[in-house]
């Protein structure tokens, strides 16, 4: 049996768990796949997360991505990346890089069992800030420099391709290897605030084609998180990694208040399988789901399946079709052999499913611009809440 043939069917425990601890986040990125900015009053509490963690040893889950919001922020996250690790749990966590002290840098360089994922899309500043937020290229920046200071080898720079940083591949490479680090490309989904901003930034067909050659001569110093296997429609060589939507089969993602997703990049209710809070819990939630079974179940191709380079791309994206309004069993909206065209110029704006909950602390934007911060709340005469405060108050940056 190939490979992609077990992983079709399902695997006892993921190989590739996304864990979301909060909501809250510093930034306002325009392209943020959860809509962060507020964090959830129904956050899973210290104990419950323990609780997560023990299943997971329990399942012998190799290691957790824990993403956000922006991770670093919860009072507790430190404490529980300590417990997982002890617990025979890795820990990558994906970062802004807002709270990489000096001091918690030394702190990381010294463990075995946590990687480090500093988010920054683009190589130079214009670039990023346009999608990410005013200064938070210096923040970055700041933190892959205190990384590599205390000998942290090997942390991984994280991108996403847009079609404003297509054209700086080798710059960001080139940043990687100037700390030390390793280079990770990610694919620009339509989920969260993406939805908003996908028509505008996601890569020209002649972008993913450069994109593609570059991965075909780089690909193997370079990690993509399998985000482009839609690619293999070009035909010239398979790109490095499964060519196969791995979600509900051995992806998915428990977001805060521990509803259990599909995909990292599928935040909506028809993807939702149950939450860990529930009788069974985590383990519960995978192994008897009626959704992964379905999602597990054989699926014939759809209108993919007469196409040649099916075998090579697998249809590509559910996500990403999904949220663009096609069919899950017709082609990515990306797809190389333009199959996907028509359908998207007959799908109206009405018909787009929504993402799921909005957690933005400022309203999405329809364009890629810059961001202005504007003032503050106070100033504005909007009362404060506890959840829309901003996340790191009475925080300042050691070092």
């Amino acid at each position: 049996m190939r490979l992609v043939e077990h992983f079709e069917a399902g695997l006892d425990a993921p190989i590739c768990l996304t864990w979301e601890l909060t909501y809250a986040c510093n930034l306002a990125c325009v392209h943020c796949l959860s809509s962060s900015g507020r964090r959830d009053p129904r956050e899973l509490t210290t104990a419950e997360c323990r609780a997560v963690i023990d299943e997971l040893e329990r399942m012998q889950v190799f290691y957790v991505n824990i993403g956000g919001g922006e991770p670093t922020v919860r009072p507790d996250f430190w404490e529980l990346v300590e417990y997982a690790t002890a617990h025979h749990v890795g820990v990558k966590f994906s970062t802004n890089g807002v709270r990489i002290t000096p001091e918690r840098a030394r702190w990381l360089a010294g463990s075995d069992y946590v990687d480090v994922q500093i988010s920054l899309d683009g190589a130079t500043a214009e670039v990023n800030d346009a999608v990410r937020g005013a200064g938070s290229y210096d923040t970055a920046v700041t933190a892959m420099r205190r990384l590599a200071d205390a000998g942290f080898r090997g942390f991984k720079i994280s991108v996403v391709m847009t079609r404003q940083n297509v054209g700086q591949l080798d710059a960001f490479k080139a940043l990687a290897d100037g700390y030390g680090a390793q280079l990770r490309i990610t694919r620009l989904r339509p989920s969260g605030r993406g939805a908003a901003v996908w028509s505008e930034l996601h890569p020209t067909a002649a972008q993913q084609r450069t994109l593609y050659e570059w991965l075909l001569a780089h690909g193997e110093g370079v990690l993509t998180g399998d985000s482009f296997f839609h690619l293999n429609g070009l035909g010239a060589g398979a790109l490095p990694g499964l060519n196969l939507c791995g979600a509900g089969r051995v992806v998915c993602l428990i977001d805060p208040v521990g509803d259990v997703y599909a995909c990292p990049f599928a935040l909506h209710e028809s993807f939702l399988a149950g939450n860990v809070r529930a009788p069974g819990g985590f383990a519960g939630v995978w192994r008897e789901s009626e959704l992964f079974a379905r999602l597990r179940a054989p699926h014939g191709g759809g209108g993919c399946a007469e196409c040649s380079a099916y075998d090579a791309c697998r249809g590509g994206c559910m996500a990403a079709k999904f949220f663009t309004g096609l069919p899950l069993d017709g082609p990515d909206p990306e797809c190389v052999k333009g199959r996907a065209e028509g359908a998207l110029a007959s799908v109206g704006a009405g018909a787009l499913p929504r993402p799921g909950s909005d957690h933005s602390r400022r309203p999405s934007r329809p364009v890629p611009v810059a961001i202005g911060w504007g003032p503050p709340r106070e100033a504005a005469g909007v009362a404060e809440r506890a959840c829309d405060a901003s996340p790191l108050a009475g925080f300042t940056p050691g070092g």
